[in-house]
């Protein structure tokens, strides 16, 4: 495929032990986006927040820092920050969906207002450092919305508009609104990239062949179930078993690495298997056996028998089972 591909966050996975692992063992990825950065009022990064950006901690990946606020100057005091560690683009959320985002007035909820959406983009596009991307939703509960939040994104000069064609209420329920996403094309000002429902392979060409002016497609939980997914969009044989094993294992010595809480690695990696387990075949009792482990002994047993005994078998639609 000759789009570009970007990996799309996810919250509690997508860090930058995860990366750095990913990036070691699958190729594709144009871009890594990190998980949202909140700035507030006291002007400061988390300690995790700033682990997870620093550029020592990113080797080799273009990562694009997200940020998600309704305040001009937090935004602006994140963006020169970001500067200062060596970036030349930040991301603005503008779709997620969590109803405790939204009720903040953040994310997707920005949306609800489009008035104050322009006063807050004219005043970052004024003063901002870096280059400015977005991730939005089509409205907050119609589509109807679209060409009144169109009229405000036109006015100011994005980097990319990543779109995922759904609106706010929609979550991740129902079917991507491709007309949606046509309009959000037509004639727009800048690159335009689609997000949202790309599980495998067909799916990605699916969107290049019925949007050839998209600039990138993101994708999310298509890579978090299958990383190696990333190398068949760029042409490239998919990686062996052996590969995927030692991507897990990394990412698992990366926790244990940074971590003095076992069961917290082990938490994590449960969820990180939660998605992975999608592409091996009849693997319940495995996945029920993940689930159950107690320990790091307990889960690195399971995940052992796991690839001992099972195969991978990418398939053209994934069906997702969860732990």
């Amino acid at each position: 495929m000759d789009k570009l591909i970007s990996f799309a966050p996810m919250e509690g996975i997508t860090n930058h032990i995860y990366r750095k692992a990913h990036a070691a063992h699958f190729q594709g990825i144009d871009a890594y986006y990190s998980p949202f950065i909140a700035p507030n009022s006291s002007h400061k990064l988390t300690t995790r927040e700033l682990v997870d950006i620093l550029p020592e901690n990113n080797p080799g990946i273009r990562l694009i820092p997200q940020v998600l606020t309704r305040s001009p100057a937090d935004f602006l005091w994140c963006a020169e920050k970001l500067r200062s560690l060596g970036y030349d683009e930040i991301n603005l959320n503008l779709g997620c969906p969590s109803g405790t985002v939204v009720s903040k007035g953040k994310g997707a909820g920005q949306l609800s207002d489009p008035e104050a959406l322009e006063a807050f983009l004219k005043e970052i596009f004024k003063n901002c450092p870096l280059a400015i991307s977005a991730k939005t939703r089509i409205g907050l509960e119609s589509r109807a919305e679209l060409p009144r939040l169109l009229a405000v994104f036109r006015k100011f000069p994005f980097q990319e508009l990543i779109v995922h064609p759904r609106t706010r209420v929609m979550q991740y329920k129902g079917t991507p609104d491709e007309e949606a996403f046509s309009l959000v094309l037509e004639g727009s000002p800048f690159p335009v990239s689609w997000n949202g429902d790309v599980f495998c392979e067909k799916d990605a060409l699916e969107v290049a062949e019925r949007f050839p002016e998209t600039h990138a497609v993101m994708i999310g939980r298509g890579f978090i179930t299958d990383p190696g997914l990333s190398c068949v969009l760029k042409g490239l044989p998919r990686p062996e078993k052996a590969v995927y094993r030692s991507f897990a294992q990394e990412v698992f010595e990366g926790y244990m690495r940074e971590w003095n809480d076992k069961k917290a690695v082990v938490f994590h990696m449960k969820e990180f298997w939660s998605y992975m387990i999608g592409i091996f075949p009849d693997a319940g009792k495995y996945a029920k056996r993940i689930r159950k482990a107690a320990s790091p002994e307990e889960y690195l047993s399971s995940v052992s028998e796991l690839f001992e005994e099972r195969d991978i078998v990418p398939r053209e639609e994934w069906a997702f089972r969860r732990l």
